[in-house]
């Protein structure tokens, strides 16, 4: 029962309003101070109403810095990233939940183990092996002695070195090893009614027709909503590819937005111009939001129509 109490939808109210001025605050500053001038920044401060310098500001993003090769980059990482991430968890959760996979459980306790070392703890070891790929293998050969063994024979031992630094492969590859999505799709796997593989098989369905007609249709929702946070989450990585790309055309638009700050102390940094290219930067994220929405909503709408 919903009760209609004034005070209370008062209080919820204001509430709301708070809570929308703390959320829309940052942004209007945002969009107020890119669209003003350097100079105006330097004797007033950040602006709290709007000028007309934005697009000025916006020219210079994109003549004068990396930002636009740096938004390319930003997204083959952030696409790349989500399409292998809901590829890969899609796959390993269907695995899981509908093939008797010996120990299904184990495999999928490791999975999981993977969301509590993020890339941030594991940067070192990450760039280690980015840097040589076959680093794991040219250790293994060291230990059991095999490459002694090689010198032997050959004159001298095996060290295969295969770098991906610098890459567009090398900022995707690491950011897919995590298991949130794997989790995602085996909880949605786990409502659907058990029989309905077995009738897909009574139907002459294999398990690849299965897993394209049945399964990833009634997977719609789901791919969505974990492609749009992978994708924000491979959008706004700071750390991997500020370490993993040595080069302002190989970086990415987050690392590139951080470079327009000047390091020296007495400088003041040109604030309109990074908040304009902030505003830029944002852009595709919210397309590919604004995209995917209906789907979203689709999804929720055939889920509360079901019984």
């Amino acid at each position: 029962m919903i009760e209609n109490v004034r005070s209370l939808n008062i209080v919820a109210s204001l509430v709301l309003i708070v809570g929308i001025v703390y959320i829309l605050g940052p942004l209007y500053l945002t969009l107020a101070t890119a669209s003003q001038s350097y100079e105006f920044m330097l004797r007033n401060g950040l602006a709290w109403y709007p000028g007309d310098q934005f697009f000025t500001n916006a020219a210079h993003i994109f003549t004068e810095t990396h930002i636009p090769i740096q938004m390319l980059n930003s997204l083959v990482v952030a696409f790349g990233d989500a399409f292998a991430t809901c590829v890969l968890s899609l796959l390993s959760a269907y695995a899981i939940v509908y093939f008797r996979v010996r120990w299904a459980g184990v495999a999928f306790a490791l999975i999981l183990a993977t969301i509590m070392l993020p890339i941030e703890i594991r940067v070192i070891t990450t760039y280690q092996v980015a840097s040589n790929v076959f680093s794991p293998v040219n250790a293994l050969l060291d230990v059991t002695g095999l490459n002694d063994l090689i010198a032997q024979y050959f004159g001298a031992p095996v060290k295969l070195e295969w770098s991906v630094l610098n890459t567009h492969f090398g900022l995707i590859a690491p950011l897919v090893a995590h298991g949130t999505g794997t989790f995602l799709f085996r909880q949605f796997f786990l409502t659907l009614p058990k029989d309905l593989f077995k009738a897909a098989r009574m139907d002459g369905a294999g398990p690849i027709r299965f897993l394209f007609d049945i399964l990833l249709p009634l997977s719609r929702t789901s791919f969505a909503a974990l492609f749009v946070l992978t994708f924000l989450s491979g959008w706004t990585q700071y750390l991997w590819p500020l370490v993993a790309a040595s080069t302002p055309d190989m970086q990415t638009a987050v690392v590139g937005l951080a470079r327009l700050v000047p390091d020296s102390d007495g400088e003041i940094p040109d604030f309109p111009m990074i908040m304009a290219g902030a505003i830029i930067v944002s852009i595709i994220p919210l397309a590919m939001i604004a995209l995917l929405q209906r789907y979203l909503v689709q999804g929720l709408v055939l889920t509360e129509k079901q019984p």
